[in-house]
């Protein structure tokens, strides 16, 4: 029978013990009714797979045991997107979810001259991240970055090759013609309304490159979706 797996922000691989947040506790205990001697698995989303035995069973503070710690591989290379969030907030906390479960390592909320929503609640936004990665079994947590702003992003991209899906009516490549597998990479997506002229201008001077993710006129948080599986199949992922 396959092992629970738990949220442990923050544990050392060093530690000996550990004490669930009441939260997750109560879904330990309360929901799964793991009991005292029972195994569990944590999670502390840095590639620590720990197991672990149920030493106190207390609903509010379920208290384990660490009997192993296992590091494992850190994703390669590194996949990230910034993107422009969009006002209907449900939307894009499913773009994180599905990203998350896809398997991208960082996501950048991108301020465009066009991006209708600059602030959110990153706590939420953060559990839906922690709960992408253990449901689809993952130990390594996408970072989600602070907003940047886009002018400020294309100028220190930090990847070895970077791309900006737009809507303009010119010659591009699709991404999966254009993508060497093994690189770093950062892709950007734009918000409702797409990039402006000035922005996507911007971009390709710094060296982006313009890309194609399909046939299809997508809405921010599809493309997103799509750029990740894109990414990913390029790295034989």
């Amino acid at each position: 029978m396959e092992l629970p797996v738990f949220y442990a922000k923050g544990l050392d691989p060093a530690a000996t013990a550990y004490t669930m947040d009441e939260p997750t506790s109560k879904y330990c205990v309360q929901v799964l009714r793991k009991e005292k001697g029972q195994q569990v698995l944590l999670a502390n989303g840095q590639g620590q797979k720990f197991t672990a035995t149920i030493t106190d069973d207390n609903r509010k503070k379920c208290t384990v045991q660490i009997l192993q710690c296992e590091t494992l591989p850190a994703p390669a290379p590194i996949l990230r997107i910034a993107i422009a969030f969009t006002k209907n907030t449900s939307r894009m906390e499913w773009f994180l979810e599905k990203a998350t479960e896809i398997g991208i390592q960082g996501i950048i909320p991108l301020l465009t001259h066009r991006t209708e929503k600059e602030k959110f609640k990153t706590e939420r936004l953060e559990n839906i991240l922690v709960a992408a990665m253990l449901q689809s079994q993952q130990y390594y947590l996408p970072e989600l970055a602070a907003p940047v702003v886009f002018e400020n992003l294309v100028k220190q991209p930090a990847a070895a090759q970077c791309f900006i899906a737009h809507c303009l009516p010119e010659q591009k490549m699709h991404l999966q013609q254009v993508m060497q597998p093994g690189l770093d990479t950062l892709l950007l997506i734009g918000p409702e309304g797409d990039f402006t002229a000035a922005e996507i201008e911007q971009a390709l001077g710094q060296g982006f490159q313009p890309v194609s993710l399909g046939n299809t006129r997508l809405r921010t948080e599809t493309a997103g979706v799509v750029a990740c599986v894109l990414m990913n199949a390029g790295n034989g992922s």
